[in-house]
């Protein structure tokens, strides 16, 4: 069945006040506009690899080996390094082209270059209000061992040397953090307790067991033996060049541990005047102005908290109707008759190495299953795997988010899907929804397909917004149900379930950092309306404390999509084509709301004629 796209007066108050004027190349120019295009791209490539060669881990990523055996340099001197460097860049290209003899996509191309100018200006402005160990998400004593383990591939021992060498490097990086969080802290800007705690659990969990002491493999310690194992059975290096590879990473792992013992004398420090008490960035100095910036980076918008606000109390409330209207349909007085059905047939329990089996053996198969519906819908199809695969021991926790990562360019790091399988098991009818969201034809697929973009300058490969990434995500989940991936009324209902939680993320990422609201406040909302268990609500308003305006680019970014999906439609009656549309919005690799506007208005413009 085709679903209505109609989400009521919200998506119409979405606006896109950071575009930029179009400029349409007339056909006397064309040919000197595909001219500019590739001097454009070659400038463009050329600025990248300087780029890359700044950020060692984003070259890893995507399949590039240069400085592989490097780590990135978080200083607050590199981040003004690079700041310099994008200014200059920038001002060249406005200096070198034209925008107005360039093609409409390379215009796009021009603008997103000069606009992470801008973005990168306002995150400098707040650096110290993201010091590294501060993100429930993105803390540097987890996200340094997570890349190591999950993104440094090794093929050869050149390789396996390499993820020596930035083992080696990382004790320079842990003690940088905890010199910047020292510098926040003077500014007023502290981890909450919660997240200290976390820390020194995550840094313990790092460095026990083998190599440190008696016991199980350390997660490093595992994920070296298997990958020297992987190229010891490939016949690429001998048994006594893996045992001295191996010899090597002991000895590199050794040297890491008073590194993390340092992050956890720090965090000790911190503990017993780390704040319990208020949270959010109303809380902290100038937190005002920080909120509204952290807003802007999230959206791609110029919309208020305020604005955001209402958005997301209005969308609780028109799906809340739509999950009335499902649950009748199914034989249920309301919603909250079938939450109650769904509680009794499907209790929580605790997760045991069977239940985690068998859910990861579902993940896999369902979005195996979606993967044969996209031909109807895309003619842009993913070309590589995607494995479903339980979230690292370091970074579980009860109640965490699922979170995807597309495959390396060359396809050898498939793309995949990590879930959290600590705590009490979700509702089954619940898995679809999210392997759509997370997989396909979600974060996934997108990766997959902006990968291997083959035309554009390089740097659109690598870029990402979270409004269109997290909105597109999100606008897969509802695009499942008009591709048939939802079995029964219960698939679909908690389709919905998961949408109302995004909409009340509005609310309780504002209502944290713009209305006062207490942790207890959000945990309430997010457990009354967002309909989530105690420790997914707690946990997800943990991340929200210390990731403002991030969770708000969710349903900001789906409700853009949706409204120009429908503004398409009714601008071309029979000639829109779903197919075109929607590889129209993937094909490119991500971009700003604003400039997904204008591309979609330039679109529909030339299916007119």
């Amino acid at each position: 069945m085709k679903r209505a796209w109609v989400l009521g007066v919200a998506a119409l108050a979405l606006t896109a006040p950071m575009a930029v004027d179009r400029v349409t190349a007339q056909p006397a120019v064309a040919a000197a506009a595909v001219s500019e295009d590739k001097r454009l791209t070659a400038y463009l490539d050329a600025q990248f690899d300087e780029e890359l060669a700044q950020k060692p881990q984003l070259a890893t990523r995507l399949g590039n080996k240069m400085g592989q055996d490097k780590l990135n340099d978080i200083s607050d001197a590199a981040e003004r390094r690079m700041l310099d460097w994008r200014r200059a860049s920038v001002a060249r290209m406005k200096s070198l082209f034209d925008r107005a003899k360039l093609s409409p996509e390379a215009q796009v191309n021009y603008d997103i270059w000069a606009l992470e100018l801008d973005r990168a200006e306002l995150s400098y402005k707040f650096r110290l209000y993201r010091p590294p160990f501060y993100s429930f998400l993105y803390s540097v004593h987890g996200q340094l061992p997570d890349f190591m383990i999950n993104t440094h591939t090794v093929d050869t021992a050149t390789d396996m040397k390499a993820y020596n060498s930035r083992l080696r490097a990382m004790p320079a990086v842990l003690d940088e953090a905890i010199a910047q969080s020292l510098e926040s802290d003077k500014a007023g800007v502290r981890a909450p307790k919660y997240q200290v705690e976390r820390v020194i659990a995550g840094s313990r969990t790092l460095i026990s067991g083998a190599p440190f002491a008696d016991g199980a493999d350390s997660p490093l310690w595992a994920d070296a033996k298997a990958k020297v194992a992987k190229i010891r059975t490939a016949g690429t290096v001998t048994p006594d060049e893996a045992d001295a590879l191996l010899a090597d990473t002991r000895s590199a792992l050794l040297a890491l541990q008073p590194a993390y013992k340092r992050v956890i004398d720090w965090a000790q420090g911190e503990l017993p005047t780390a704040p319990s008490g208020r949270v959010g960035a109303a809380s902290l100095p100038g937190g005002g102005e920080y909120y509204a910036a952290a807003l802007k980076l999230a959206t791609t918008t110029d919309l208020t908290a305020a604005q955001i606000h209402k958005i997301g109390l209005d969308e609780v409330t028109r799906i809340e109707g739509e999950q009335d209207a499902l649950a009748r349909k199914a034989g249920f007085a309301d919603r909250q008759a079938f939450y109650a059905d769904r509680a009794r047939r499907f209790p929580p329990v605790p997760w045991t190495d069977e239940l985690r089996a068998d859910y990861l053996q579902r993940a896999n198969a369902a979005i195996a299953r979606t993967r044969t519906l996209l031909p109807g819908y895309f003619g842009l199809l993913p070309a590589y795997r995607v494995e479903v695969v339980r979230e690292p021991s370091f970074s579980e926790v009860s109640g965490g988010a699922a979170h995807a990562a597309g495959p390396s360019p060359d396809g050898v790091r498939p793309g995949r899907v990590y879930v959290h399988l600590a705590g009490v098991t979700p509702d089954p009818a619940a898995l679809n929804d999210l392997m759509c969201h997370e997989g396909i034809p979600g974060h996934v697929m997108q990766g997959d397909i902006q990968a291997r973009q083959s035309a554009g300058p390089k740097f659109r490969k690598a870029y990402g917004y979270v409004a269109f990434g997290e909105g597109w995500g999100l606008y897969s989940e509802a695009l499942c149900h008009e591709m048939g991936a939802y079995s029964d009324v219960a698939q679909d209902f908690m389709r919905l379930d998961a949408e109302l939680f995004r909409a009340s993320r509005l609310v309780v990422d504002t209502g944290i950092h713009a209305e006062g609201w207490t942790e207890e406040q959000a945990v309430k909302y997010l457990i009354d309306t967002g309909r989530l268990s105690s420790q997914q609500a707690r946990s997800e308003a943990r991340r929200y404390i210390t990731l403002p305006g991030q969770a708000t680019g969710y349903k900001i970014g789906m409700l853009k999509i949706v409204a120009l999906r429908q503004k398409a439609e009714a601008a071309l009656g029979k000639r829109f084509d779903i197919k075109s549309f929607h590889d129209l919005l993937i094909g490119s690799g991500s971009q700003p709301l604003s400039v997904l506007e204008r591309r979609v208005d330039d679109w529909i413009a030339a299916r007119k004629t």
